[in-house]
């Protein structure tokens, strides 16, 4: 029996073959299978552990590492199935901070990767735990322990002392280790997602014989799909569905199938699963929905108790068109072409939607996967799939949440470096927001979190699924643009205005082409033709002068894409045929690189890919809107390729240490959480190297004085601000006065403050008048799914009024700062506006990168805002900051776990 404790911090992960194990601490009930794993061991093999082939060494270690663990002291025990396969531990000596390793995998689980997932999942705990280091003592000749710590991705280093090795391991996380444990996770989610969508053996359980049943119609498209493997149909009530043999039971099968899909009664789903497991199925697709909380809990257990990866429950089904698979295991009405884009979507009606729109397009799916309410296979799941699968080169995704946003974004940033993702923005609107407490609380709207996501991510977020599909159909067939500039050409002058005008109003440019290409195209057009940008070839323009002109601005160095609109023309013009000629005889991208799309007015379709006489093909639009967008999107991606990636900024100076003391006494004293009060507050801004603006706080009028004085100096202008637990928005309280001179002043606005606020002052803040200059803001938000959000925009009173802020998630990289600083309308006030001097751009750099590590470094960070921060040339000073803590627990986004 396992302990109740060890149950609730068990944690399912997959091994590099793609098979599942639990990882969970020990517990007394666990020696029996310790021992038995130590027993089970050659004698080889209990050599490199014990440094002798001893069994009572065995013995002495299982009673070691099933004690209760202490405050040095941790073991995790990896389990697969009902076997504990593995056991990690570590225990301090001497030094709290460094803790000597142990390690232990059973005989025939070597190679598979349990020993690296016990150790990332230890690491975390010691760190945690406050350890930074890491010991081994390792036999010189157990070649295999020596390769799993080097490959681990921390610092490693060995002292060699005659046949042992002393290994030490520094537990800090950087990029290598990130990166080692991105291809770590790459190799197992791959590997287990091969049964599911390369199975070799597909079984519809629940494959009815009624017509219009969903487990018939997924029966009848695997077959009409011609599927590759053995199919097989499971109902107890019938012989064959379809002519496909049925059986009663899942065990009744001739072999286990690679995948099974369930399509049976929510109530009966659990026990379909379980079943599944017992014969050996690999993979499940459970299109069944309506399943209660306890029935979707008892059907992942058996999923992780088995080792079977899960689609769905509450999906359209999977289908992979590869023609060594051939699979359509979906409830679709039509079948997906075969092609290369990667489709992943949560509602089962935009799939079909998508399945239909690529079909029609003629580009097809790789993969399709309906998620439905994603219990277990995610889009990380998916992106790491399409990214190794050799086929695909586009993808598209529509999803309505996020399991692990961080890892999504770094495993998405990756994959998007090989080929376009799209998306839909979905649930954009901010209905069901939680009132927020702090200016940076109210300017985070689930546009702007999702926006930073997609934006970090390299993400293409369109705002419908015609959008997606529009902008899927030039990335499809055009090479990517170098820039926004564009050339509008149309053999129809208020076609081109208006194509000119959407163009611009998108966020394109359409400039003036230089003259000598002006007069190279006035010389291929007929009299009356105009070439300045949009060029208007007039109706009496051949298609060849047509063909020639769209070539010779799409070789020119003046644009970088070349949008033709074109309305259809009478026979009895001097074209004599219909001017799409121009563009289909030949693809002008076939040797410029620069994209081309059309826009015809008269087209029915909103989207349609026009073959060429080279193979080629070419996007044609119904409106001009739908051009310019699909040209911005493909803009934006080139640009985002283009930009340099980036590291993680690490300011000096920072006392993480000193700040989480800051934390942990507030949190000691107030264990619901809350504001912190002004000193706290200036403590914990110190402790990250942030400027603030000198201040004292007082209790009496007599404090006030002196502190006015001594912080405003002769003849300076003073500032008291009320304090109390309530005073958050002090603007809006009446509770800042300013500018107050002398003596007197101060007095007076000491007790014009108590007036007005009564009890809810319990202090006043006392600051010297801050020097002029650009008031922003600068903040963090921590979103309950997206993490820690950064946030800079416009500050003062009316930043939540004018709504002028940019969003990035953290940990912000270099590349991330200098965006998000040029995000918002005000960035121009930072360059200098209007006669006043340019902001300290390093400083304001500087002062957002210490609020993204202090995000990074404290989980409890609900909310920071310095709002004004003032910004001058000669540097930033934070003249106002609130912060809020909650009681939260760090969790390391990317430690492997599943769902």
């Amino acid at each position: 029996m396992t302990h109740p404790a060890s149950r609730t911090q068990e944690v399912c992960a997959l091994l590099a073959d793609g098979s599942t194990v639990r990882l969970r601490p020990a517990c007394p009930e666990d020696r029996g299978q310790v021992l038995r794993l130590y027993e089970e061991m050659s004698a080889e093999n209990l050599r490199s552990r014990f440094f002798a082939a001893s069994r009572r060494s065995g013995e002495q270690a299982a009673d070691r590492l099933c004690a209760p663990p202490g405050p040095g002291h941790r073991t995790l025990v990896a389990v697969h199935g009902d076997r504990l396969v593995g056991v990690a531990e570590y225990e301090t000596v001497g030094d709290p901070a460094s803790a000597e390793i142990a390690l232990a995998v059973a005989d025939d689980f070597h190679h598979r990767g349990v020993g690296t997932l016990l150790l990332e999942h230890l690491v975390y705990a010691a760190r945690e735990n406050g350890i930074a280091v890491f010991t081994a003592d390792v036999l010189a000749d157990n070649h295999l322990i020596h390769k799993v710590l080097a490959d681990l991705g921390l610092g490693f280093t060995r002292q060699f002392d005659g046949a042992t090795v002393r290994g030490t391991i520094r537990l800090a996380p950087d990029e290598r280790y990130l990166s080692a444990v991105d291809i770590r996770a790459r190799t197992a989610d791959t590997a287990s997602m091969q049964p599911l969508l390369r199975p070799r053996s597909v079984a519809v359980i629940g494959a009815g014989t009624r017509p219009g049943s969903v487990g018939r119609a997924i029966l009848h498209n695997l077959r009409e799909a011609h599927f590759a493997g053995l199919l097989y149909a499971v109902n107890p009530h019938a012989h064959a569905v379809l002519r496909v043999p049925a059986h009663p039971c899942v065990a009744d099968l001739p072999q286990p199938p690679d995948l099974a899909v369930i399509a049976v009664p929510a109530a009966a789903v659990p026990e379909a699963a379980v079943q599944c497991g017992e014969a050996g199925v690999r993979a499940l697709v459970v299109v069944a929905s309506g399943l209660d909380a306890e029935q979707s809990a008892a059907l992942t257990t058996a999923c992780r108790r088995w080792d079977m990866r899960m689609v769905g429950p509450n999906c359209l089904g999977i289908a992979n068109t590869e023609e060594q698979v051939r699979m359509d295991a979906t409830f679709a009405v039509t079948r997906p072409l075969p092609g290369t884009a990667g489709v992943a979507v949560q509602s089962g009606g935009v799939g079909i939607a998508l399945l239909d729109g690529l079909s029609r397009l003629g580009i097809g799916i790789s993969s399709f996967v309906s998620l439905g309410d994603k219990r277990d296979v995610s889009s990380n799941d998916l992106l790491r799939w399409w990214e190794s699968d050799g086929r695909t080169d586009l993808a598209l995704l529509h999803l309505e949440s996020f399991g692990n946003p961080r890892a999504f974004s770094r495993t998405a940033r990756r994959v998007a470096r090989g080929m376009p993702l799209l998306t839909v923005d979905a649930g954009r609107s901010e209905a069901g927001r939680r009132a927020a407490a702090s200016h940076t609380a109210a300017a985070a709207t689930p546009t702007m979190t999702r926006g930073a996501l997609f934006s970090q991510a390299g993400i293409i977020a369109t705002r419908t699924l015609g959008e997606l599909l529009d902008t899927a159909a030039l990335l499809h067939s055009q090479p990517l643009p170098a820039g926004g500039r564009v050339a509008v050409v149309s053999n129809a002058g208020g076609a081109g205005v208006l194509a000119a005008d959407v163009c611009v109003d998108a966020g394109l440019t359409v400039p003036e082409l230089p003259p000598d290409l002006v007069r190279e195209l006035l010389a291929l057009l007929p009299v009356g033709a105009g070439a300045r940008n949009p060029v208007d070839t007039t109706p009496a323009a051949s298609a060849r002068a047509v063909s020639e002109c769209v070539h010779r601005l799409a070789e020119s160095r003046a644009v970088d894409g070349v949008l033709v609109a074109l309305v259809p023309t009478a026979p009895a013009t001097a074209v004599g045929t219909d001017p799409i000629t121009a563009l289909t005889g030949r693809a002008p991208t076939a040797r410029t690189g620069t994209p081309v799309v059309a826009v015809r007015l008269d087209q029915a379709e909103r989207v349609r890919l026009l073959p060429t006489d080279d193979g080629r093909t070419v996007p044609s639009y119904g409106e001009p809107q739908s051009a310019a967008r699909a040209l911005l999107h493909a803009a934006e991606r080139a640009r985002w390729l283009d930009r340099p990636q980036g590291g993680v900024v690490d300011p000096e100076g920072v006392d993480s240490s000193g700040g989480r003391a800051v934390v942990d006494a507030f949190l000691t004293g107030e264990p619901a959480g809350g504001w912190l009060d002004a000193r706290a507050t200036d403590q914990l801004l110190a402790r990250y190297g942030i400027p603030r603006l000198r201040q004292e706080c007082a209790v009496t009028e007599e404090e006030a004085v002196g502190a006015a004085a001594r912080l405003a100096g002769p003849g300076g202008g003073a500032v008291l601000k009320a304090q109390g637990p309530g005073l958050v928005h002090k603007s809006e309280r009446g509770a800042v006065l300013l500018d107050l001179h002398g003596e007197q002043q101060v007095r007076a606005a000491y007790r014009e403050l108590g007036a007005r606020l009564g009890p809810a002052m319990s202090e006043v803040l006392v600051q010297p008048m801050a020097a002029p200059g650009t008031e922003l803001l600068a903040g963090v938000v921590q979103d309950e799914v997206f993490g820690a959000l950064v946030l800079f925009g416009l500050g003062g009173t009316t930043s939540e009024l004018l709504a002028d802020h940019a969003a990035r998630l953290a940990p912000l990289t270099d590349t991330d700062i200098r965006e998000l600083l040029n995000a918002p309308r005000c960035a121009a006030l930072l360059h200098g506006y209007q006669g006043t001097g340019p902001a300290d751009i390093g400083a304001l750099k500087d002062v957002l990168a210490r609020l993204s590590r202090m995000a990074d470094d404290l989980a409890e960070l609900a909310e920071a805002e310095c709002n004004p921060l003032i910004a001058r040339s000669d540097g930033v000073t934070a003249v106002d900051a609130r912060i809020r803590l909650l009681p939260r627990r760090a969790h390391d986004p990317y430690l492997r776990r599943l769902p």
